[in-house]
This record gives C-alpha cells, structure tokens and sequence, in this order.
C-alpha cells in the first residue's frame, strides 16, 4: 500500500501493472476495501493495462472523517478526483463496484476531462429505493460493527445466490472481514443509502458509460442497475448470469473481458 494527502485526507492506494498502460481507477463497495479488486487487477494487469485500487475516506487502510459530511458520495467523488490528479493518472477508466458505481457516475457528470470511460458495476443513479429496509441495517452497524445484525445479512445484500451456495474461501474471507468491521462504518453506510439522485445531473453526459448488473442482485437488481443507468448516460449495459451485488469479485474473468472492450472500444459493448 502506497498512502497520498488528497482533500485532508490520507487516502491508501495500490498500484500495479506496466507504467505505460493506459490507468484503470478501480473504487471499491461499502463492507468492502480497495482489495475486492485484486482477481481484476491480476486479469486488467495481465492485458496491459495499470491498475490503481484505493480505499475510500472512512474505510480499509484511509483515514477516518472528521464529519459526517466528509463521507458523502459527493465528498468521496471529489477525493477520486482529487487522487488522479495528484497521482498524474488522468484520464482514467474509472470503475467503481456499488458505492464505487456512485462515485465512478458522478465522476462522469462533475469532471468528464479526468476520465476515458466509466463504469458503475451493481450500482445505481437513482436515490436509495430501499430506505425502509436498509435505515434499521445502518443504525445497527453504530452500536456493533459489522457483526451487530448478524453479518449473513451483509453476505446477503452483497452477493448472489450462486457465490452464497458455493461457498469457500471468497465468501469466508469477506465473512470474516466483514464482521470486523467497526460501528463507524455506519457512517459511510448512512451517506451511502441517503445520497442525492444522479440521473438528471447525467443527461447530456459525455464520456462513455457501461452498467455491467448482476443477475442475482439482492441490493439493486436490474434494471436499476443495467437499463436505468444506460438510459441515464446514453451508455450501454450488459447483465451477468450467475453473479451478485459484487459482480466484479464475483465474475472477475467475465467483468474483466468486458472492461477491456468498453476500454478499447466503447461503442461495441456486446450485451
């Protein structure tokens, strides 16, 4: 891990893959770190591309917030932007997983000059449609962490039915990490599901934009998560047999071969 002063915050990031490759900006989904990307980076790495995985304000190896307000989409996108400008990445194919798809969405509307390509992968441009369900969830996470409310909750909303059956280390290794999490995570959780709507800000956008969803997305199934964002964006969308709300941890060879041709040639995403 390599750690850079952005915005009052020290962000942590992780950088691999050849110098002269053109940059993958990978953002990673609440519950989770920068590390949720590293079977994509092994396969973005392996095709000639850089890779910069980095762990949002307020969770992994970065710093804490001073506010509540320092956690909002609107705040971490501004720390997105503010790392690939001081790292001299841009512009960047910028892919966010969830929470990441937010920050990668808005990235798309606010600063177009920093990035080539967009991805939201398992994401959303809309307001949370889930409040109900998820307000309890967030304020239990304040009390206890990631194990207040059981952390097969968490597995639940995180990952498809398929990952969840099979089992194994993935899910193992996320159940443990997952469980650790301490109750300020209920921060990042409340600005997650209280974010502001995206999907007018994104008319007229102009960088290319894929919605890869996840067939078996407890959390934001398609079509908010494929259709929508397209129609939001002008972009494109495919959807993902046998994966989750993680679909770039789930499906990393599927969602890796996908990248690649949105990168090379955006028009030509196959559905």
């Amino acid at each position: 891990m390599q750690f850079i002063e952005v915005n009052g915050a020290r962000l942590a990031y992780a950088v691999s893959g050849p110098e002269d490759g053109e940059v993958f900006l990978l953002s990673h989904s609440l519950f989770f770190n920068h590390s949720m990307f590293e079977p994509l980076v092994q396969l973005l790495n392996e095709a000639g591309y850089r890779t910069v995985a980095f762990d949002h304000r307020g969770q992994g190896a970065s710093s804490d917030a001073a506010t509540l307000d320092e956690l909002s989409m609107d705040a971490l996108t501004e720390d997105a932007a503010g790392l690939i400008r001081a790292l001299g990445l841009g512009p960047v194919h910028a892919v966010g997983n969830s929470m990441g798809g937010f920050v990668t969405l808005r990235l798309a509307a606010r600063h177009p000059d920093l990035v080539r390509t967009v991805a939201a992968l398992g994401s959303s441009a809309e307001e949370e449609h889930k409040l109900t369900e998820f307000v309890p969830l967030v304020e239990s996470l304040g009390v206890a962490g990631g194990a207040a409310r059981g952390v097969d909750t968490l597995l639940f909303i995180m990952f498809g039915d398929a990952t969840l059956g099979a089992g194994g280390p993935l899910v193992a290794q996320w159940r443990g990490y997952m469980e650790n999490l301490g109750p300020s995570i209920r921060d990042s959780g409340w600005q997650v599901i209280h974010r502001n709507r995206l999907v007018e800000e994104l008319r007229g956008c102009t960088v290319p934009v894929l919605a890869i969803a996840g067939a078996e997305d407890h959390a934001y199934p398609p079509p908010t998560s494929s259709e929508n964002i397209a129609d939001a964006t002008g972009g494109r969308h495919v959807t993902v047999a046998g994966a989750g709300h993680s679909v770039a941890l789930e499906k990393p060879d599927e969602v890796a071969r996908l990248l690649i041709e949105h990168a090379k040639n955006p028009s030509a995403v196959s559905h």
